[in-house]
């Protein structure tokens, strides 16, 4: 009997601490804080474009990409700002119109000729990097970066030795389309740069980036041709 006494007068007096310990010496209750969380997915979908393509080189049909990244936030101390860095993805499509990409060809590079719609369909190059995107974050609701408007500025950093590139296309052969896809990883730089800007509210927000460094290796194909995109963001920061 004495023991159990003991246990409960010990379950009273544990009760009492923990509540003495939500309140300030005064007496009032404590604001009690939560963090937000730093980790967060970050998915990108977007229309993809080549800036600066000669006008022998003739882009068609809607161009498009997708971006998964996983993130870390860094705040800056009490400020609305804060430093987001992150790992992941791109894949990019950019198609034709009545024109091929030539491979093969005895210039060691990758040239495009106009061809009959009739022949090819379908023609694709895409792209696919492993990045590395880098912000400055800026949040009109510190408390809760979930809601409120949001602005965000930086770069992506890309690597196409773990990733890869190649040209698809479908060619009619004795009445029917066959699928042929060449790599083409050995005519492109291995890093590139791409600034970005974001800006939206909630989880949602707009983006645009611009590859500053040219797509193709010199004299591997058209030399001013930088890769461009915009679109929809959706991430928990």
């Amino acid at each position: 009997m004495k023991k159990i006494f003991g246990i409960v007068m010990l379950g009273i007096l544990g009760l009492g601490t923990a509540s003495a310990q939500d309140k300030e010496a005064d007496g009032t209750a404590k604001k009690v804080v939560s963090k937000p969380s730093r980790d967060h997915v970050m998915i990108q979908l977007s229309h993809d474009r080549w800036a600066g393509a000669p006008d022998s080189v003739n882009t068609g049909g809607v161009g498009r990409g997708i971006s998964a990244y996983l993130c870390y936030d860094f705040p800056i101390k009490k400020s609305n700002f804060s430093f987001g860095a992150g790992l992941g993805f791109t894949a990019n499509n950019i198609y034709f119109q009545n024109q091929r990409a030539v491979l093969n060809g005895r210039t060691g590079g990758v040239t495009f000729t106009n061809t009959d719609k009739t022949i090819f369909k379908g023609q694709k190059f895409n792209t696919t990097y492993v990045e590395a995107p880098l912000e400055l974050r800026y949040f009109a609701n510190k408390h809760n970066r979930n809601t409120g408007f949001k602005f965000a500025i930086g770069a992506k950093i890309g690597f196409n030795g773990i990733g890869g590139a190649h040209y698809k296309e479908r060619e009619s052969i004795e009445g029917k389309f066959v699928t042929e896809k060449t790599n083409t990883k050995r005519y492109l730089q291995t890093w590139r740069l791409t600034p970005t800007v974001r800006i939206g509210y909630g989880n949602f927000s707009l983006f645009a980036q611009y590859t500053v460094t040219p797509l193709f290796n010199t004299g591997a194909g058209p030399e001013d041709i930088r890769p461009m995109s915009f679109g929809l963001c959706i991430s928990g920061l």
